[in-house]
């Protein structure tokens, strides 16, 4: 490829580790400028904010996923720039998606915690809401610019970026136009409507499990055993750009969870006449294999999330040096790592301006906690150390999380916050129900913070393999954050008033439940599970003895399984249609052109499904009861589930079948 080409496709080493001397050359030359920050592409990026920050909150709130916004609106950004036939659009279609991608991060943050403050009837106020997702989300991007090079540049092909990988294709395609956009728009399509066809229609069940069949439903009352999969196109394909390693990891992370812990739970729990721990209301021998998991199982989980983060903080070690080794040179002797500063593509946000605003945003959380949320002042300041060391700390552990799986456990690590939250603020006299909302708005700080970081450094990386610049990028971050974090508070407003957080009608927010039943024990004295939380944590620490990424494996034991099974199944096709032939370019061909498909499956899966969330917004019908007849009879049936497995089938044939059509180039 030629050093100077613009719009010619990716480089081959666009997603391969780099060799000793060899660099990497983005499709717009970093010696060149091109437009990214105009008047198109902010006005734009702040529409996509204020769209997608309603509809992640409505699916979030209902059913409990956020939409990856990054995707849809990567896609809506290369449409909406092609049909105006605007020159030079990449640079700005980066941009577009970059502060409107900021409406999916801050909607995570926000109702992970903040409906736990209705849940448990507390006071909540729109200023509350806006003014903790806005300062959280200002954390989070403060907090990991520092880390930018790391994880986009010197660790470039070691980690597989998904979500940044899927959004890259689909902004290169628009660019490049030809056979890769008809790829990426065909499988697209393809992957958009079976997520679709089950979730609008419930054509078929979306989840299969063994239970489908006499002898898996006696094994699953038994033995509390039961395999599950999501036949999602859009999980699939994550599964795909994941690749086998880390997606087997994750599943048998999934498998040790729900094969031999939850079993071993049922086998020794089955003879308690009472339920065991705080948050138990029912007997172990009358709860099924998924009650135990949320129960017990997945606390296990948040303890091995809570120890890979502390080994990611220590193995950092070098990394958070350099970062304060690099603000003391710029602050204090002025001085700039000045080869690398004179590439645009490799200039950020000066240290020193990140330093001042870290201190600005730290007064601003402190004056809202004291105005607002935490009695005193020797609280408030309490509170504020607890959310800057939490934030900083973490926020490798988001990044990492989104570069290997896609999947930021932020609700994980804010469970970890509120709890060590509530620790801490007890020790220093808060509790009752002033402890709960000052460690609740705490957790939401921090929340949105690690949420923001895990999907800016996917920002980073698509801005690194084409070219923009990231100061740009960083600078206005902002921007998104602050009319995202605005419009998910008037969401939530109108969510609570038209529906409700509790009652039989009331929105699902199940991680905002959750948030809202660890709290209330730990600020009334009541039991934490304290052992499940170590018991993960050592099985961390014995997964690094064995050289075995720990928090890909604790993410598995924590994500439900039927979202890890299908990731396998991905990885499996990925390896099987570039292991076909001893000729190496044309596997590389195959794996590309299934990257492109994969991209489409996620892509495809995302925008169909901000669509049926929006149509459930809008509470539209569709016509003969379609709705109502299939999803509450023949999704949930055997038949349903057979028809979701044979769909299935069908899904991974056509990806492999399209796969191996590549030609060598």
């Amino acid at each position: 490829m030629s050093k100077n080409a613009s719009t010619s496709g990716l480089p081959e080493n666009a997603y391969k580790e780099l060799k000793k001397g060899e660099e990497y050359r983005p499709i717009m030359n970093p010696e060149k400028n091109y437009p990214e920050v105009t008047v198109w592409s902010v006005t734009w990026g702040l529409v996509m904010a204020v769209l997608f920050s309603a509809a992640a909150a409505y699916s979030g709130l209902k059913i409990g996923q956020v939409f990856e916004a990054a995707i849809p609106i990567a896609i809506l950004a290369v449409g909406i720039t092609s049909v105006a036939k605007k020159k030079n659009g990449l640079g700005q279609n980066v941009i577009i998606q970059s502060i409107g991608g900021a409406s999916g991060v801050i909607v995570a943050g926000a109702i992970f915690t903040i409906p736990a403050l209705y849940i448990l009837a507390l006071p909540a106020s729109y200023f509350q809401m806006f003014i903790a997702s806005a300062l959280g989300g200002f954390l989070g991007i403060l907090f990991l610019i520092p880390f930018r090079k790391y994880f986009v540049k010197d660790m470039h092909g070691l980690l597989p970026f998904p979500e940044a990988t899927a959004t890259n294709e689909i902004l290169v395609a628009g660019e490049k136009g030809g056979k890769q956009a008809m790829v990426l728009a065909v499988s697209g399509l393809i992957g958009g409507i079976f997520d679709f066809t089950f979730s609008a229609f419930g054509a078929w069940s979306e989840v299969i499990t063994t239970r489908m069949f006499g002898w898996g439903q006696a094994i699953s009352d038994k033995f509390k055993i039961v395999f599950k999969v999501d036949v999602s196109a859009m999980v699939f394909g994550l599964g795909y750009i994941i690749g086998l390693k880390y997606a087997t990891i994750m599943t048998i992370g999934s498998l040790l969870s729900w094969f031999v812990l939850v079993p071993l739970v049922y086998e020794f729990g089955q003879y308690l006449a009472v339920p065991l721990g705080a948050t138990a209301t029912k007997l172990i021998s009358q709860m099924s294999p998924e009650e135990i998991f949320r129960t017990y199982v997945r606390q296990i989980g948040i303890g091995g999330i809570a120890m890979a983060g502390i080994v990611g903080v220590i193995r950092s070690s070098k990394i958070i040096a350099g970062a304060f080794s690099l603000a003391y040179r710029e602050i204090l002797h002025h001085k700039t790592d000045g080869k690398e500063k004179t590439l645009r593509t490799q200039t950020d946000i000066r240290m020193l301006w990140i330093v001042l605003l870290i201190l600005l945003t730290a007064i601003a959380i402190f004056a809202f906690f004291v105005i607002g949320v935490v009695p005193t002042i020797g609280q408030s300041i309490v509170a504020l150390l607890v959310v800057l060391i939490i934030s900083f700390l973490f926020t490798t552990v988001a990044a990492n999380a989104i570069a290997i799986a896609g999947t930021n456990p932020v609700s994980g690590m804010t469970l970890m916050t509120l709890i060590l939250s509530s620790l801490v603020l007890t020790q220093v006299g808060l509790s009752g129900d002033s402890g709960m909302i000052s460690a609740l708005i705490i957790g939401g700080v921090v929340c949105t913070a690690l949420s923001v970081a895990g999907g800016f450094i996917t920002d980073l990386k698509v801005g690194y393999w084409l070219g923009s610049t990231p100061k740009k990028q960083e600078t206005w971050k902002f921007l998104g954050v602050l009319v995202s974090s605005a419009t998910v508070g008037v969401v939530i407003l109108i969510l609570n008033e038209a529906y409700g957080f509790t009652g039989d009608q009331a929105m699902v927010a199940p991680q905002a439940n959750a948030m809202a039943a660890v709290i209330k024990p730990l600020m009334s004295n009541a039991q934490t599970p304290w052992m499940l939380y170590i018991i993960g944590a050592v099985i961390a620490l014995l997964l690094v003895a064995l050289k075995v990424p720990p928090l890909a494996f604790a993410l598995g034991m924590y994500i439900p399984q039927e979202l890890n099974t299908p990731l396998v199944f991905g990885g499996l096709v990925a390896w099987f249609v570039s292991n076909r032939t001893k000729n190496e370019k044309l596997n590389n061909a195959r794996l590309q052109r299934g990257t492109l498909i994969a991209s489409g499956f996620i892509a495809g899966g995302a925008l169909f499904g901000v669509l049926n969330a929006l149509l459930k917004f809008l509470d539209i019908q569709w016509p003969f009861g379609y709705q109502e007849l299939y999803m509450a009879h023949w999704a949930e049936s055997t038949n349903g589930e057979i028809a979701g497995l044979a769909a299935f089938i069908l899904l991974i044939a056509y990806a492999i079948w399209d796969s191996l059509r590549a030609k060598e180039e």
